[in-house]
Parts: structure tokens; sequence; C-alpha cells
């Protein structure tokens, strides 16, 4: 039996979270000060990076995914007793390689673009936002890298400050080099890209900066960390892959009928993101917490932050869906002021609230599957509910019921009651038989 009761748990959980909500708000703030200006400058833009941006998701989210299995993983080898600052170097070749591969993937899918059937006046723009984009990957991996390093010696702190500036930062150039400054001219699209490009390369380099000055590295090869770090990480990277194409892939198929629809998928998506920073952050702890709790083989502690952080997470997913949808025009209208945007985001909105209660619950689930290395899971079921449910569902409403993005949001709430369904049988499968062995 666990020695500490439920505020032990909710105390060490916040302890870890809230500065990773505070900077996981400040990286969603800035690309919610690239929506806003975006969507100041003009409609065309707005649709053009919501366009380029879901592309580029589709293709960075696989790496991002590989590297966020490096915090698990550490907390494991903490849990052991094991040394990982050895880690460093390994962990940081991993990241650029991966860098390297997702940067080249991005350039050669530019020449498609013509080919996929947007409008014209949107073509060259997309093409220019990828293009800068795809230079700015090395910063973007560089950052991730290092912030889960640090997150498996349960320092959180210092990476979130860094993001938080960050926000303020991204506004000041997105306003110089989107509208113009001084000698400087418009650069619209293009500046939206460049502001990104300097604040990713920003953030990767003060906390490498941090690093050397907090602690002392020297290089290591093995190759069984990379290893582990794909079984772990290759499962985890797949899931966000296949959660990322699905959202994405709808502003890409309803931009193909006109650029409105996927500047409203946009600004809807970046309104479920900033609200599900803050499961997000609690699903990092729960896997941290969970992590080395699994590695030390303290069961009663692994299933007490698991039902803790589960209890967390939906409690603020049901405030957030009763914000939503009480007040979806004054929140819409922070955006734009587009009437044709008003008319296709505000109806979602209402349907956004009720996905927002599974998506709390779905995540803090996939962060006790992370710190049990059960990342299979995560991605057996992310698979099913997205293109075997959310996707061919949303197809048949949006188009042959002329629901258009209305229909596309009900296929998404059908597939998060189904992903947490799976995922909540394979982990009480897993408990049972992990006690099975102990009491054996």
């Amino acid at each position: 039996m666990s020695k500490h009761d439920i505020k032990y748990y909710v105390r060490e959980l916040l302890t870890i979270a809230a500065p990773i909500i505070m900077g996981n708000l400040g990286f969603i703030l800035i690309g919610v000060g690239d929506v806003i200006i975006a969507g100041r400058h003009s409609t065309d833009t707005f649709a053009a990076i919501s366009i380029a941006t879901s592309i580029v998701n589709c293709i960075v989210t696989f790496g991002y995914g590989l590297v966020s299995g490096i915090s698990p993983l550490l907390s494991n080898y903490r849990g052991e007793r094991k040394s990982i600052k050895k880690y460093f170097y390994p962990s940081i070749r991993f990241a650029m390689i991966l860098a390297t591969i997702t940067a080249i993937f991005t350039v050669l899918f530019v020449p498609i673009i013509p080919k996929i059937g947007f409008e014209d006046k949107l073509v060259k723009p997309i093409q220019d936002y990828m293009l800068i984009t795809a230079l700015s990957i090395f910063g973007a991996y560089l950052h991730a890298c290092l912030k889960e390093f640090l997150q498996a010696f349960e320092i959180v702190l210092f990476p979130n400050i860094v993001t938080m500036i960050c926000v303020f930062l991204n506004v000041i150039l997105n306003i110089i080099l989107v509208f113009g400054f001084g000698p400087i001219p418009s650069l619209g699209v293009i500046g939206l890209a460049i502001a990104s490009l300097l604040v990713r390369y920003f953030m990767g380099f003060a906390l490498l900066i941090y690093c050397y000055i907090n602690m002392s590295f020297k290089n290591y090869h093995e190759k069984g960390y990379y290893k582990n770090l794909l079984n772990i990480g290759f499962p985890i990277s797949m899931a966000v892959f296949v959660e990322f194409v699905a959202f994405n892939s709808i502003a890409i198929i309803m931009g193909r009928v006109s650029g409105v629809f996927a500047a409203a998928q946009n600004l809807v998506c970046t309104l479920t993101t900033i609200s599900f920073m803050v499961p997000f952050a609690i699903s990092n702890a729960i896997a941290v917490k969970v992590g080395f709790a699994n590695g030390a083989k303290n069961l009663p502690d692994l299933k007490k932050y698991s039902f803790v952080g589960i209890v967390m997470s939906v409690l603020f997913m049901m405030c957030s869906a009763l914000i939503f949808s009480s007040f979806p025009k004054a929140i819409v209208g922070i955006f734009t002021v587009d009437k044709n945007l008003f008319a296709i985001a505000i109806p979602v909105m209402y349907i956004l609230s009720v996905f927002q209660i599974f998506d709390g619950l779905q995540i803090a689930l996939a962060g006790i599957c992370k710190g049990i290395k059960q990342t299979n899971i995560v991605l057996f079921a992310n698979f099913v509910a997205y293109w075997c449910v959310s996707i061919p569902l949303g197809y048949i409403l949006a188009f042959k019921f002329k629901l258009h993005l209305v229909g596309f949001w009900l296929g998404l709430v059908a597939s998060a009651v189904f992903l947490c369904a799976i995922m909540i049988y394979k982990l009480h499968k897993y408990y049972r038989l992990t006690y099975e062995k102990q009491e054996l």
C-alpha cells in the first residue's frame, strides 16, 4: 500500500506539470500569435499558413514523437538508479539526424503543392512558407530534445520560462516582418515563416547553453540507447503522426473546397490546442512519475499517479468545454472579423466542447502508457480511432450529408470516445497481468 495521501500525488504531479503548462501554453501562444497576425493581415494569408502548417505538421510530428521518448526512457533509468547525464550527446545526435530527414521530406513535398488542387492564389505562399519552415526544423528539434532531456531530471522551470519569453519575441518579429517596419518591407507569409525560424533557433540554443552551464558531459556512445529510444519513441511517433495527419488532413480536404474552410479548421484547432496544453503537461508529468515508479517497481505509486493524473486532466477539460460552449462568438472574434469564418467556426465550437472531455482522458491515458513503456497501445488505439472511425465517418457526414466541417468534427468526437475505450481496456489488462506476476 502507498504511504501517501491523494494531496501528495496532486502536489508531485503539479510540481512537474505547472511549469510545463506554462511552457506549453507559451508554445501554443506562439502559434496563436501567428494565427492572429495572419488573420489581421488578410484571409488569404490566414488560409495559406493554415494549409502550409497542416502539411508541415504531418511531416514534423513524426520526429517530435520519436524525441518524446527521451524523458520516459531516462525516467525509467533514474528509477533503476542509473546515471543518465551520459545520454546528453546521444540524445542531440538522435534529434539532429531526425531533423535532417524531416527537413528533406518537407523540401521534397513543396513541388507537389500545385498538384493538390488548392486555389491558385494560395500555392506560392504555401510553398514559400514550407521552404523556410524546413530550415527551422533543426532549431525546433534541438529545443524538443533538450526539453525532454531536462524533463527526465524534473528540471522544467527554465525551459518553459524560455518558451514564455519567446511568445513576446514572436509577436514582435511577426509584426515587424509581416506588416513591415521602417526600412523592412511587408513580407506577409514569408515574414511569418522567418519569425518562426528565428524563434525556434533561439529556444534551442537557449537550452543548449543552459545545459552546458549547469551540467558537465562526456561524449558517450551506446547503441542500446538508440534501440530503446526507438522501441518507446516509434509507437509514440506513429501515434502522434496518425493523429496529426487526421486533424490536418481535414484542413487539406476542406481547403480544396475553399480556403476559408481550412482557415476555420486552423482556428478551431488552435483553440483546442490551447486548452489541450494543460492536460498534455499533466500527461508529461504522469509519464515521468509513472516511469520512475515503473523503474523502481513501485506499483502502488504507479497506480496512484495514474488515477490522480486522469482526474486532474478530465476536470480541467470539463471546465474548458464549459467556456467554449458558453462564449463561442466572443472567442472566435479574437482571431477574425470575417463573417464567413464566424458562420463556419461557431457551430463547430459546440461539438468541440464535447470532444474536449474525451481528449483530456485520452492524453492522460497516453501518459500512463509512456511511463510503463507500453506505447504500442497508444499507436494501435490512435490508428483505429482516427483512421477507421473519424476520417471515414467525418467524410460521409461532410459530403454526403452536406455538414462540411461540422461533419468532420462529429467524426472526431466518435473517434475520441473509441480511443479512450481501447486504452482503458488495454491498460486494465496490463495492470491485471502485472499484479498477477508480482503475486506469483
